[in-house]
């Protein structure tokens, strides 16, 4: 789950970390009174969408009067904006964040991720920050720095002065980068965090560092844990099958191809993928209905797969071990029938009541392709395509 800008700010500042004045906003109007409150005389209009890229796309936007604010928050509210990042989606603007006008004399790079390679966390730290930070790593690589956060000491205040130096800050800033660091690494533990990025972490005017913007995502898995942070979530930023799929508890990531999977377990998810990919296919999403799969949420599963408009085949690959083929078979066959499906189908089943859903499955007098196994299940759904 991604938060706001506004909201991890929020956070940010409940650990200490040092970021500008700011009000959101959620209309025209109180656009223009958060700019008044703050008292600048200069400010800041940013949308709110889960994505970086947001100012070569329209969504940053520097004001000098509130006339300029009032004329930036109209634009922008109601926008829909679209990045890189966005995975194709149009996000739509709801929020504008108003901030005071930071004097940026230096931009930073400072996130903190889960380093799978590692298998511990690591800070990822440049004295080249901001829009072009991907340019930084892909042609300077020398400028970023890597700090591995070992699990069972954590993370050492002479690591993140180390650091600092490295990046020519003077020792002010160094204790200042320090104090941040360590706030970070607490809160990514105590927040069960997924990533943190600041960028640009700023050196300002009066030669302090500073969380210019931040982005937090949490472990979905950890959700349970923080009521707080659960309420924060905005699915308007969310692809609403992923959406729909997540509150019906349902594991589902749409992709770029035209053949749909639906899986119990996700091991056997990404090896349904790999074989696609193996036969030539290209799958249209990663579906995982569960270990304890009912008829009701393989119904659902097929209405979230077939909102897709470039699936041209299903793959339903399930393996009988907790859940029983006879209901899965039960789940496809309401599941057709309600959504009227056009696109062929593919099922394999295997394991617990193999028979009696098999026997159900051709008994629907449905359009149902069996397969023996994942090897002629993936053959028979790319054929149907092709």
């Amino acid at each position: 789950m991604n938060f706001h800008e506004y909201q991890a700010k929020e956070i940010f500042a409940s650990y200490g970390i040092p970021v500008p004045a700011g009000i959101v906003a959620r209309t025209v109007d109180e656009a223009t009174a958060a700019a008044e409150k703050l008292g600048s005389n200069a400010w800041v209009v940013k949308a709110q969408v889960h994505a970086g890229g947001r100012g070569k796309a329209g969504g940053v936007k520097f004001a000098k009067t509130l006339e300029e604010v009032k004329k930036h928050a109209t634009n922008m509210l109601g926008m829909t904006i679209e990045t890189y990042q966005t995975g194709g989606m149009a996000l739509p603007v709801n929020e504008v964040l108003i901030t005071e006008a930071a004097e940026i004399k230096k931009e930073l790079y400072l996130s903190l991720l889960v380093d799978r390679a590692n298998k511990c966390l690591s800070f990822v730290v440049s004295a080249e920050g901001g829009v072009e930070i991907e340019e930084v790593a892909k042609n300077t690589p020398e400028l970023i720095h890597t700090v591995v956060v070992e699990n069972t000491e954590g993370l050492f205040p002479y690591e993140c002065r180390k650091v600092g130096f490295d990046m020519g800050l003077n020792s002010k800033q160094v204790r200042q980068l320090t104090s941040i660091m360590l706030a970070l690494h607490k809160m990514f533990h105590e927040k069960d965090l997924a990533l943190v990025e600041v960028n640009p972490l700023i050196i300002d005017g009066n030669d302090d560092v500073v969380a210019l913007d931040a982005k937090i995502a949490i472990d979905d898995n950890a959700l349970f844990r923080h009521k707080d942070l659960a309420a924060m979530r905005d699915s308007s930023q969310e692809d609403p099958a992923e959406a729909e799929a997540q509150e019906n508890e349902l594991n589902y990531i749409k992709l770029d191809g035209n053949i749909a999977c639906m899986v119990n377990g996700a091991g056997l998810a990404m090896a349904t993928m790999d074989v696609i990919k193996l036969k030539g296919g290209d799958p249209a999403n990663f579906l995982d209905v569960g270990g304890g799969a009912t008829a009701d949420r393989v119904a659902t599963a097929f209405k979230i797969i077939l909102s897709d408009k470039n699936v041209k085949s299903i793959l339903v690959n399930i393996f009988g071990g907790i859940v029983r083929c006879d209901l899965i078979a039960q789940g496809i066959i309401a599941a057709i029938k309600e959504v009227g499906v056009e696109q062929p189908i593919i099922v394999r089943l295997e394991g617990t009541n193999v028979k009696q859903g098999k026997e159900l499955l051709e008994q629907s007098g449905l359009a149902i392709i069996a397969a023996d196994d994942l090897d002629d299940a993936a053959n028979k759904a790319v054929a149907a395509v092709q």
